[in-house]
């Protein structure tokens, strides 16, 4: 079982660059993240997946990669990165990080070699058109800022291919020579003892759109490359993909167990929400109905929310619509017309049972979770800041200026800090919530030390419950001759529920969202409150 760690880890995401300032410059940096690295262990943390570090233009959020083996001086250097290492490794956390190899930074000296020169051997580490074809608008990843996936370069006297911003040249996957250099650039990280890695914008890394004579099947394969590679190097490594694809295609990425071993659950995640809005438990279960069995070994990773916008593109368009109702209606809150720009607090305005809620099924759904930094504390967002920017505020620590984030002025913060309403950091932050038992902060941490207690959620046989209320999603997880129930209230008006299933009702309440009366062992009837949660022991 240790290789298979992340069955049921807890994932923690974060951008080194607004998590914590070391030294008062503005940005975070691996001396900042290593001072927090006790109050991680603390909150029950496991695992960490760290946003690109790697020195870049900044283009896009450093997923603009102009150097794969150094560390952005802003952020530090690479032997803070190894001093951070070696004290998570003593909390036993572990920690992997992005592999952004979709594309380049327009300043990575391989472009710039690629561009100065047509003789050079890479020139064909990038994919290059006299004459391009005409651009799928549906292939084009920021379609509200390029018009167009080829871009003219003066120097090289061509159109390079970018699916991201034109300052992001693809890398020619069908090229040996750029798939060898991908794992070199692992088998680098590897030896500094990280866990593993989240391929970034894994469908464009092996769709081959644009690339002459790419053949799929032969891309796919380099999957199986990767994954060999990283077992080959250390056992227990693992590969997370970023594959928001339809159901057909998740195969694709798992493989029989030999390509990667996590994937994000953008399909359940986009389910969820639905779900949420009608308060229907009917749309939760279709929506785990769809994934396909996969390979023991593979595992969901769930989230509520991630660096980027809430994709919705998976869902029909009225379903977004109800979507876009319910949690983001002011055209401000939404992007692209297919995501919301919001984190869940000021979504559910505020509404503490129904944040617990939504935590609750997160921890709970057949999967490891995911939480982003800031959400154990309720952070907001700012939706005066452009596109993603509202949800990549600096993090929360204490009421102090800049939320204890940085002693910068605030002018020369990396990112804003949210200053002002209920989710400034004058009212909201990690050292207030320390302080208060009743605080989302305290909840979270005993919600992760219980789910820590029962591994079935996350690598047991699960099934669905049925009961006699719509709203009422239940579900069994078994593992080893040990079973636990969960059961969600998506609505706000109390319910009693009977449980359809031959399941013993010995059941011990293990985690709820209030004390509720013992029960009855000759009953099945189960009450649970307006927007409750209650997690059960079989007995």
């Amino acid at each position: 079982m240790q290789n298979l760690w992340y069955k049921n880890a807890i994932v923690y995401s974060l951008d080194v660059e607004t998590f914590m300032d070391s030294d008062g410059d503005g940005v975070g940096d691996f001396p900042g993240l290593t001072q927090k690295l006790d109050y991680l262990a603390g909150l029950g943390i496991t695992c960490l997946w760290l946003l690109p570090f790697y020195p870049s233009p900044n283009r896009d959020n450093g997923y603009d990669v102009m150097d794969y083996y150094g560390v952005d001086p802003r952020l530090g250097t690479l032997g803070d990165f190894v001093e951070f290492m070696h004290k998570a490794r003593e909390r036993g956390i572990r920690v992997i990080v992005d592999l952004v190899v979709n594309h380049t930074s327009i300043a990575h000296p391989w472009f710039q070699e690629a561009r100065s020169d047509r003789n050079s051997k890479y020139r064909n580490y990038y994919v290059w058109s006299d004459n391009p074809p005409p651009a799928d608008p549906k292939h084009i990843a920021f379609p509200d800022v390029e018009d167009s996936l080829w871009d003219y370069d003066d120097k090289a006297g061509a159109y390079y291919l970018h699916h991201f911003y034109k300052e992001q040249p693809d890398l020619n996957i069908a090229n040996p020579a750029v798939r060898e250099e991908i794992c070199k650039i692992m088998g680098f990280w590897l030896e500094l003892g990280v866990s593993g890695f989240r391929i970034d914008a894994a469908p464009f890394l092996i769709q081959g759109i644009g690339i002459p004579d790419a053949k799929p099947e032969d891309l796919e394969g380099f999957l199986i490359e990767m994954r060999e590679f990283l077992v080959s190097r250390r056992a227990d490594a693992i590969l997370l993909a970023e594959a928001n694809v339809d159901a057909d295609q998740i195969g694709v990425y798992f493989g029989n167990g030999d390509k990667m071993q996590m994937l994000f659950s953008f399909l359940l995640n986009q389910h969820m929400f639905l779900a949420l809005a009608r308060q229907d438990a009917a749309t939760l279960v279709e929506g785990l109905k769809i994934l396909p069995d996969a390979h023991h070994t593979c595992q969901w990773l769930n989230f509520v929310r991630h660096h980027d916008e809430l994709t919705l593109d998976r869902l029909q368009e009225s379903e977004i619509q109800e979507i876009f109702q319910a949690f983001a209606p002011e055209e401000n809150m939404q992007m692209w017309g297919r995501g919301v720009r919001r984190r869940l607090p000021p979504m559910l305005e505020g509404d503490r049972q129904r944040v617990e809620l939504v935590y609750s099924l997160l921890l709970t759904l057949p999967g490891t979770p995911m939480l982003r930094y800031g959400e154990e504390i309720g952070m907001g967002d700012d939706l005066s800041l452009e596109g993603r920017g509202s949800v990549r505020t600096v993090m929360q620590w204490s009421s102090k200026a800049n939320g204890g984030f940085s002693s910068a002025p605030a002018d020369k913060l990396a990112r804003p800090a949210i200053d002002r309403g209920e989710y400034g950091y004058q009212k909201l932050n990690v050292t207030s919530q320390q302080r208060d038992p009743n605080s989302i902060l305290s909840w979270m941490e005993r919600a992760i030390r219980t789910r820590k207690q029962y591994p079935e959620f996350g690598s047991g046989k699960w099934k669905i419950v049925a009961t006699n209320e719509p709203s009422v999603f239940a579900h069994s997880s078994q593992q080893n001759g040990n079973t636990v129930i969960a059961i969600h209230n998506l609505s706000a008006q109390p319910r009693t529920i009977t449980m359809k299933s031959a399941e013993d009702p010995h059941l011990l309440d293990v985690f709820s969202d209030r004390p509720y009366e013992q029960m009855d062992c000759h009953s099945n009837s189960i009450e649970i409150s307006g927007y409750g949660y209650r997690w059960f022991q079989v007995n």
